[in-house]
C-alpha cells in the first residue's frame, strides 16, 4: 500500500496505525478495477461469397444458341417418355493406374488423362452389346434404327452456353484416342473453333456433369436419340469390401455415380440396368494397363 495516499489524523498530520487499518479495509471493500480486455483480432472477411453479377436487375436478348437449345431442350421431353436410372461406380482402380500413368500419356500423347475418357470407352464398348441404346425409334413410321456406329457427343460447358461435339466413329478409337479427341474437340468448342459438322450427326451423349461437384443429375435426352450417360463427381468414401474369403472390411475408396437418361418408348429399365452395368463391371475392373503402356 501507498502510504502517501493515507490521510493522517494523528497530531501534525501523523499517519497512526489506525490510519493504515482503516485504509487498508477501505480498499478491500472497494469494488476490484475492470480487467483490461484483451485485444481481438478483426474476424476474417468470408472468402466464398462471389462478386454480384453485372447481369442482375438487367433484361438482355436470347442468344442464337441459347434460343436453339431452349427449343431442342423442350422438344425432346415433350415428344420423349424420359427417365434416370442411376448407380454407384467404384472408380480406386482406375485412379491409381491414372496416378501412375498420367505424366507419360501426356508426354507420349499430348493429352491430358482424364477420368472422362475411361467412362467413354466404356461406354462405348456397352453400346456396341446393347445397340438398342445406341438407336432411333420412328413411331409413325413404326420403326427402330440400330446405328452402324458409335458417335458419342461430349457436352462441353463454354461461355455462350451448352455445346455438344461428336466423336465420329468412337467404337474404332481406344483410350488414346478418345482422351486425344475430348481435348481436341473440347478446347476448340470452348474457343468457338468447331466446324457445324463435328457438331452434328450424334447418336449418343455423355454430359461429365461431375466436374462441377454433381453427385447426381438427371440429364434430357436430345431428340433422335434413345439415351444419354452422366457421370458424377468422384468423392472418397468409406465402403464396404468382401475378400474371397467371403471376410467385409471397411476401406475408403474413390466413388462416382453414373446415370442414364432414356427415352423410355425404346429402353426398359432393364436395358438401362444392363448397360450401367456393363459400364460399372469394366470400371470396377479397372483392366487398362496395355491401353496405358503399363
Amino acid at each position: 500500500m501507498d502510504v502517501t495516499t493515507i490521510t493522517g489524523t494523528g497530531v501534525g498530520g501523523r499517519i497512526r496505525k489506525e490510519d493504515v487499518l482503516a485504509a487498508a479495509e477501505a480498499k478491500s471493500a472497494a469494488p476490484a478495477a475492470p480487467a483490461a480486455a484483451a485485444p481481438t483480432s478483426s474476424p476474417a472477411a468470408p472468402s466464398t461469397v462471389l462478386e454480384v453479377s453485372p447481369l442482375r436487375g438487367t433484361t438482355e436478348k436470347m442468344s442464337r444458341l441459347r434460343k436453339v437449345v431452349a427449343e431442342r431442350m423442350l422438344e425432346a421431353v415433350q415428344t420423349q417418355a424420359q427417365l434416370t436410372t442411376v448407380m454407384e461406380v467404384d472408380v480406386t482402380r482406375v485412379a491409381r493406374l491414372r496416378a501412375r500413368a498420367k505424366e507419360s500419356f501426356l508426354a507420349r500423347e499430348g493429352a491430358k488423362l482424364t477420368f472422362l475418357p475411361f467412362f467413354t470407352l466404356a461406354a462405348v464398348e456397352a453400346l456396341k452389346a446393347y445397340p438398342k441404346v445406341n438407336a432411333t425409334i420412328d413411331t409413325q413410321a413404326g420403326t427402330i434404327t440400330y446405328h452402324p456406329s458409335e458417335n458419342v457427343g461430349i457436352a462441353v460447358d463454354t461461355d455462350r452456353g451448352l455445346v455438344v461435339p461428336v466423336i465420329k466413329n468412337a467404337g474404332d478409337l481406344n483410350l488414346a484416342g478418345i482422351a486425344r479427341q475430348i481435348q481436341d474437340l473440347g478446347s476448340r468448342t470452348r474457343a468457338n473453333k468447331v466446324t457445324p459438322d463435328e457438331l452434328s450427326g450424334g447418336t449418343f451423349n455423355i454430359t461429365n456433369t461431375g466436374s462441377g461437384g454433381s453427385l447426381i443429375d438427371t440429364p434430357i435426352v436430345p431428340v433422335g436419340h434413345a439415351a444419354i450417360l452422366g457421370t458424377g463427381t468422384i468423392t472418397k468414401k468409406p465402403v464396404v469390401v468382401t475378400d474371397a474369403d467371403g471376410n467385409d472390411s471397411i476401406s475408403v475408396h474413390q466413388m462416382s455415380y453414373i446415370f442414364l437418361s432414356y427415352d423410355h418408348r425404346l429402353v426398359d429399365g432393364a436395358d438401362a440396368a444392363r448397360f450401367l452395368t456393363a459400364i460399372k463391371n469394366r470400371i470396377e475392373e479397372g483392366a487398362f494397363e496395355s491401353e496405358l503402356g503399363l
